[in-house]
């Protein structure tokens, strides 16, 4: 029986001691898991943090700015910011002193595009001790072209140093030619909107002023204020500042377009419904996206309608979506002579207004947000344009950014 209870109390001790050994392994298992992943999220923090400062652009701001979030992601002493002229933007660290001895390798760095290695007994140094064991420059190339370099000072282990330093590398290079591709982007929408205003016809001023000079003698109130409304037509559709507007802003300038075209062909010629839902006013759309539409269907569509027509345009709540439409009922085309035109409207200018906002929308919004155009021959044409509520990037312009003071005969009490 003693040896009995011997034994067992051995089989129970060592078992005890199982259950404790795999305790403590998970428990250790645990604690290495969880050190990997709270590193992990720290260098994700890190790469996010400095991502938007570098899409501005390689400048100083954008330079002091990024410079200790890769320092902290690289766990070095020291992080550099070098333009392409080789002018130190920012350093994040210790061992500034040392940047006046790696200048030719700075140099070599900008002119060659490859990255140079440093070690601390290759450079002059009077500190005893100094913080650095070794330095690396690495490049920052976009599109084969040399927009800056990295200096890298570090004490740790130099194949460690090498390899994170060509990831910081690429990602920042990255960065950079993410933000000269939406400064590419930025310049083409700018040019778009002045190709617009260049095709806001010619014929429209001329009838419009023509029109307001036969009220003045027979009805000068009216005269005025159509005055007063190609006077703020004019004066939002050749602002100079901003890519997009609200969607009441565009309304507002479509209505004073109509107002003025009604007062040239008559009111029975040319009908007008507006029906626009409240809640979609604020939505964003790209600036004038909606009147060249509106012109478009009273030049082309209702204009040679012998007894005129009816432009309706319509703005639609339809989820996290606005639905915008430009229709008329008048004289229609062919929808593959349409296409035909789209495609060479480049080259024709025909219908260059409809190609010139697809490609906005579709730049803008994505390419599931291009224009869709209904028509046929003697039915018509109508124009659908969906818009999401909200798009990261897509802000309107303050009023204050655009207003402009009256002048001459557009001044006065309002």
């Amino acid at each position: 029986m003693p040896e009995l209870l011997t034994e067992r109390t051995v089989l129970t001790t060592l078992a005890a001691l199982a259950v404790l050994a795999m305790f403590v392994m998970l428990c250790r298992s645990r604690r290495v898991s969880t050190s990997v992943e709270d590193a992990t999220l720290a260098a994700l923090h890190q790469v996010t943090s400095a991502a938007p400062h570098l899409r501005a652009g390689l400048t100083q701001e954008s330079a002091d700015q990024t410079a200790p979030h890769l320092r902290a992601l690289l766990g070095c002493i020291a992080v550099g910011v070098v333009d392409a002229e080789g002018t130190l933007l920012s350093w994040d660290g210790e061992a500034n002193h040392h940047y006046g001895g790696l200048r030719t390798r700075i140099e070599q760095v900008l002119r060659t595009g490859k990255r140079e290695y440093v070690d601390h007994g290759e450079v002059a140094c009077e500190q005893r001790p100094c913080v650095m064991r070794h330095a690396v420059v690495v490049p920052l190339e976009v599109e084969g072209e040399n927009r800056g370099a990295l200096v890298i000072i570090s004490a740790g282990d130099r194949r460690r140093l090498l390899r994170a330093a060509g990831e910081v590398a690429n990602h920042v290079s990255t960065q950079l030619e993410l933000a000269e591709l939406q400064e590419s982007k930025e310049r083409l929408a700018r040019a778009e909107v002045r190709a617009l205003r260049a095709q806001i016809s010619p014929h429209f001023i001329y009838n419009a002023l023509n029109t307001i000079s036969s009220q003045i003698r027979n009805d000068p109130e009216q005269a005025r204020d159509l005055l007063q409304e190609f006077a703020d037509f004019t004066r939002y559709s050749f602002r100079t500042s901003g890519l997009y507007t609200t969607l009441a802003d565009e309304i507002r300038n479509i209505d004073r377009y109509l107002t003025l075209e009604r007062a040239r062909f008559g009111p029975d010629r040319l009908k007008v419904q507006l029906k626009i839902a409240p809640e979609v006013l604020p939505v964003v759309v790209p600036f004038l996206a909606l009147q060249p539409l509106v012109e478009n269907a009273v030049r082309h569509g209702l204009a040679n309608k012998p007894g005129g027509g009816t432009v309706s345009v319509i703005a639609e709540d339809n989820g996290v979506e606005a639905l915008i439409s430009v229709d008329d009922d008048g004289i229609g085309m062919n929808p593959e002579r349409l296409d035909a035109e789209l495609a060479d409207a480049h080259l024709t200018g025909a219908h260059v207004g409809l190609g010139n906002i697809n490609n906005r929308m579709r730049a803008t919004f994505g390419n599931d947000y291009g224009l869709v155009v209904e028509t046929e021959e003697g039915a018509g044409m109508k124009v659908i344009m969906r818009v999401p509520k909200f798009a990261p990037g897509v802000r309107p312009v303050p009023a204050q950014a655009i207003e402009e003071p009256s002048v001459g005969l557009a001044a006065g009490p309002q």
